[in-house]
């Protein structure tokens, strides 16, 4: 996998105030400060940081931010206690308590605001007291767009023209750094690139006078590429560029100016657009109001084995809990956090289900087919729970139906041309696909819309297919030789995961969603709800 576990998504700040607070002062009024603590573990709450005290205040608002890693994939819990400082010690523990809210930073990032009532140590509230937290991302996210072309460049080949492609270098302490290399044109002493962009911070930083360095070349398939010539310039210049009046440059050789007495150029480049703009996000569009949806999808195959029996992955052990709960419940508990109704659909395939006993491989584990949905992560493992003894299981191991049952949806949702959906469907299997080409072409069909899929194998079976699906060594192709638009599925294996700790396999599933995300809204020219739409460049 191309993943790390545990990437972080981006820096939050968090911003406090308090409303309608205890006041525990008899001659003045309480002099509150909040305190951050966090639990990495689930079990062991570790200090952040603390706020100012706020003098006589029992509505106070905190000037100093909390700064956080992000990551989605992570369950991150946050605590913010609220105490009326009497002295001057560190210890909070002789300081009257205030009140405290415990939630995820998912749940604050998702909300951008919330307000919540503050609760004392026995969980009573803490009189009418509230806490409002603030979330806002920090990031300088701009990109640059470009659009370039070049005439006249000198030709390097003796048969044929030269193949040229730029590359762009910012100005460090130790030297020149590459930023960016174009595509090759081939074949072309006049060539014209596709649209590009490079961050703004790999290209200057983020200052615009700071020298640029582009190196035009001519490129062979051995790696001795041929340098047609150089000029150096400053985004200050570059964004100077207009269709009509572009920004010209001229390539120079330094060796074959000093051997040609007339030399002039080695060619012209030419900017017809650079335009920094600001690339949003993940944060951009779950705080714009983007929802995730989330799906199941439940494989109830004979390979699996008799539920009853202890060999089987269906059975439940005396703790409560299996592969697939233990998938349900790890990637659940992530996903949650972003989506406000909490209802999510869970699907089973693969068995003969009650009254007919006809083999399905899209049946509600409720058995309702108007209303498939479970309340909560809670509601999917309880209808889990009941459906089990009440399907045989059976087989093939069919993908595709489930995967189009939720390209309904999603393209339902893509055809209101908003970012305000987004849909995540987890595939929890045991075996090798039956259905694999209709599986390659449900997938690339989706590609082209709001979705990702993640997919864990449980048991030992031999997962080779299922690493195809995943795109990360090249894009998956349908049989039809239509190739996916974007790489959608993260597939992993539970077995590397049985003795980690639960969160490890949410890490590693949903590392990549974020970035799906913001390539689907990128891709289709979408900002985030609330904020205007505007073209994007590619």
């Amino acid at each position: 996998m191309k993943s790390m576990a545990g990437q972080c998504v981006a820096k939050v700040e968090l911003t406090v105030s308090c409303d309608n607070l205890l006041d525990k002062d008899i001659a003045s009024k309480s002099d509150p400060l909040c305190v951050l603590l966090m639990d990495a573990s689930g079990s062991q709450w570790f200090e952040v940081g603390r706020s100012e005290k706020v003098q006589n205040c029992l509505n106070p608002q905190f000037a100093k931010k909390f700064l956080l890693d992000y990551y989605f994939e992570v369950v991150q819990k946050v605590k913010f206690g609220i105490y009326d400082i009497d002295n001057a010690t560190v210890d909070l523990s002789d300081d009257d308590f205030l009140g405290e809210f415990e939630c995820t930073l998912g749940q604050i990032v998702s909300s951008r605001k919330l307000t919540r009532p503050l609760v004392l140590k026995n969980k009573k509230p803490a009189g009418k007291g509230t806490i409002t937290i603030s979330a806002e991302e920090i990031k300088d996210n701009r990109v640059v767009n470009f659009e370039a072309e070049a005439r006249k460049l000198d030709n390097k080949d003796f048969f044929g023209k030269s193949d040229p492609y730029l590359e762009f270098y910012r100005q460090m302490e130790s030297g020149w750094q590459l930023a960016h290399r174009t595509e090759v044109v081939k074949n072309n002493l006049n060539p014209c690139w596709r649209p590009f962009r490079i961050p703004l911070q790999s290209l200057c930083g983020d200052d615009m006078d700071k020298p640029i360095k582009v190196e035009c070349y001519d490129y062979d398939n051995d790696g001795s590429h041929d340098l047609i010539g150089i000029f150096e310039t400053t985004l200050t210049r570059l964004t100077e560029a207009s269709r009509t009046t572009p920004a010209e440059f001229e390539c120079i050789n330094s060796k074959k100016k000093q051997k040609k007495k007339h030399y002039k150029n080695s060619g012209v480049v030419s900017f017809k657009l650079c335009e920094v703009v600001k690339e949003y996000t993940f944060l951009d569009y779950i705080m714009g109001g983007c929802e995730i949806n989330f799906t199941v999808g439940v494989d109830f195959t004979g390979s699996n084995g008799d539920p009853r029996s202890p060999d089987s992955l269906h059975y439940i052990n005396p703790n409560g809990v299996n592969e697939y709960l233990s998938a349900i419940w790890s990637v659940g508990m992530v996903i949650q956090d972003y989506d406000s109704d909490k209802l999510f659909p869970a699907f089973g395939f693969g068995a003969q289900i009650p009254p007919n006993w006809q083999v399905s491989h899209e049946f509600p584990l409720n058995f309702n087919p108007t209303s498939p949905y479970c309340q909560g992560i809670e509601g999917v493992v309880e209808a889990y729970r009941l459906c089990l003894p009440q399907v045989r299981l059976y087989g093939p191991t069919n993908f595709s139906p489930i995967i189009n049952h939720m390209a309904r949806f999603a393209s339902q949702a893509a055809n209101q041309r908003t970012a305000s959906q987004y849909f995540v469907l987890l595939i929890i299997t045991d075996g090798v696909i039956t259905d694999l080409d209709q599986t390659r072409l449900a997938i690339v069909n989706a590609s082209r819309l709001p979705m990702s899929i993640i997919i864990i194998g449980v048991g030992g079976a031999d997962f080779s297919a299922m690493e195809f699906l995943d795109g990360d060594d090249g894009r998956l192709r349908a049989p039809n030789g239509e190739t996916a638009a974007r790489d959608i599925v993260q597939f992993v294996p539970f077995r590397n995961f049985q003795n980690s700790p639960k969160e490890a396999l949410a890490q590693s599933v949903l590392a990549e969603v974020p970035g799906q995300l913001v390539t689907y809204f990128n891709m289709t020219k979408l900002s985030p709800p609330s904020l205007p739409s505007k073209p994007t460049q590619n």
